[in-house]
């Protein structure tokens, strides 16, 4: 465990070190959260909410929905790339897992972006667009938590494209594939809630909204209580399942490498 620890660090001084990537991320999240605020108050113009929803829950909640979203992803194409030039061969010859070296080094990254992104950027629509605090005591914690489930859900299922890369020549049609279904069912783009039933019900049986949705609606309130203990655990069954699949998978994929010599 202590070299995947380090590995994360050494990722975290890598991405410190290039300041201009840094702001070059920071400027578009601005601008988009900027758009994002002047298009939900285009939307609620001539109306008091949507969908039960007034105009400061949206925007709270689509402004944390656009800073999760940033983490949905993860190093599917990163292992791709390996299988298909073949360093693969190499790395599974190293004295670790490459799956876990691999979340090691995501994860590093993005703790590095809530630092030095995440968390001043929201701190900056706290003050000046005007996102609400958590809706109650609890909810602050229990959306951190949940967030922190979402990340590594994101995490692992990236690693979906990875393994895929055994099997297929080409993984930019799943990318793209998993990209439009992230986007829309993870519920960065508006509120679950706000879905047809049968979409929504549609929607409870996917690990999508877990990413993105449950934390978000914890920290707004639209899921509170008993639902918010309930939707964390749903994670964590979900975090458990999608792990146990991927290592599975992995074990299968990995007896298609050929390594010839020493």
């Amino acid at each position: 465990m202590r070299k995947y620890w380090e590995m994360m660090k050494s990722q975290i001084k890598i991405d410190t070190t290039y300041s201009a990537w840094y702001w070059a991320g920071t400027v578009s999240m601005l601008l988009k959260m900027l758009l994002v605020y002047a298009f939900w108050h285009a939307v609620y113009e001539n109306r008091a909410s949507v969908n039960d929803m007034p105009l400061h829950a949206m925007i709270t909640y689509v402004v944390l929905a656009m800073l999760l979203n940033n983490y949905v992803a993860g190093v599917g194409v990163q292992l791709a790339g390996q299988v298909r030039d073949g360093s693969v061969a190499i790395e599974l010859m190293r004295p670790y897992n490459l799956l876990d070296k691999l979340v090691a080094l995501d994860l590093g990254t993005k703790i590095t972006g809530t630092i030095r992104e995440g968390l001043p950027l929201l701190l900056i629509a706290y003050l000046f667009i005007g996102i609400d605090a958590p809706a109650t005591w609890t909810a602050l914690p229990l959306s951190i938590a949940s967030a922190a489930m979402g990340v590594l859900i994101g995490t692992q299922l990236d690693l979906v494209l990875g393994v895929a890369a055994f099997w297929l020549h080409y993984i930019w049609g799943l990318h793209t594939l998993r990209s439009a279904f992230l986007l829309f069912f993870t519920g960065a783009l508006a509120p679950v809630s706000m879905f047809p039933d049968w979409l929504r019900t549609a929607s409870g049986f996917m690990p999508f909204q877990s990413m993105v949705y449950v934390p978000a609606a914890i920290y707004t309130g639209q899921l509170a209580g008993g639902d918010a203990l309930t939707a964390i655990l749903v994670q964590a069954g979900w975090l458990v399942f999608i792990y146990a699949a991927i290592r599975f998978s992995w074990k299968l994929a990995i007896r298609k490498v050929v390594i010839f010599g020493g």
